[in-house]
Parts: C-alpha cells; sequence; structure tokens
C-alpha cells in the first residue's frame, strides 16, 4: 500500500472542531499583509485573502470587511469594491498563474457549504484546461502542488 502524507490536514482537522472567538474574517485584516495571515490587499470596504486550505493553488477569496451574512444587505460600494477586486485578482491568476479558466462564486448559509457561515465571501479558484484528475475523482484527495508561502510570494507583487 502507498501512503500519501499530507501534514498540513492535520491543521485543518484539529481546528474544525474549535469554536473560534469573534470572526476570522475580521480579525486577520487588521494583522497587516503578510504571509502568515494570507492577506494580500485591503480596499475600503473588502480585502483580498488566500484560503488556507485551498481546493487549488490561487484560490483566493474576497471579503467585506463589515461581519455580514447578508448578502442582501451589501452596500452598493461594497458590491462595486468586491466586484472590481474579483476582476483584478482573476487578472492576475490569469497572468501569474496562467489560468484558463475560474470558479467564482458563494456559499451562503451552512446548508449550502458555507465553512465560516457567519461572513460572506466570495471565492476565486483559478482552473486549468486537465486540471481534474483521478485523485479528486476516486482518491477524495486534492493534490496542491504549491505551498501557501510560495503561491503568496507569487501573488503578493501584484497586489500594490
Amino acid at each position: 500500500m502507498k501512503r500519501l502524507w499530507a501534514p498540513w490536514r492535520i491543521e485543518f482537522i484539529k481546528r474544525a472542531h474549535l469554536k473560534p472567538k469573534g470572526c476570522i474574517f475580521c480579525e486577520l485584516p487588521k494583522k497587516g499583509l503578510n504571509k502568515d495571515n494570507l492577506v494580500l490587499f485591503k480596499g475600503e470596504h473588502s480585502f483580498v485573502i488566500m484560503n488556507r486550505y485551498p481546493y487549488v493553488s490561487g484560490h483566493l477569496m474576497v471579503i467585506p470587511h463589515r461581519h455580514t451574512c447578508d448578502f442582501s444587505s451589501l452596500s452598493a460600494a461594497e458590491h462595486t469594491e468586491m466586484g472590481q477586486l474579483l476582476s483584478w485578482c482573476s487578472t492576475i491568476l490569469k497572468k501569474e498563474m496562467h489560468a484558463h479558466g475560474f470558479n467564482i462564486g458563494m456559499n451562503l448559509g451552512e446548508a449550502a457549504g458555507a465553512g465560516i457561515k457567519d461572513h460572506l465571501h466570495y471565492h476565486i479558484m483559478p482552473r486549468w484546461n486537465g486540471d481534474t484528475n483521478f485523485m479528486s475523482a476516486v482518491g477524495d484527495l486534492r493534490v496542491i502542488p504549491e505551498s501557501l508561502q510560495k503561491n503568496y510570494s507569487r501573488l503578493k507583487k501584484h497586489f500594490k
């Protein structure tokens, strides 16, 4: 039997059952832009952060600063800036990671699969022709070919 080791997953497993104090999406931007918190950019109404548990390399999230889970409560300014950041992210991911396409969307509410249900957020995931392989299809496993820190360094230079 072959074993595939993914020691970084234990961090996710340990945290999955903990009830965090406060909201991670409210707290992380206050800690600045750095590789530890994975925040790439802070705008007036929203920010861009890398997903700590990505589905693919370059998996980013665009999140409003204001704590809300109600999509209809977003102001026009919040919608506008988040839309602009999603567009900017797609441009950066095309340039730096040579993405062929994107999955962009939100999971609103626990029933929809929101891992953090109390603070809405967009996901933007770069995709490449042929990037679905047998590992995801039959192995219940994702292969992420680049570390978060290396990925952060590659992307951060575009968020100035």
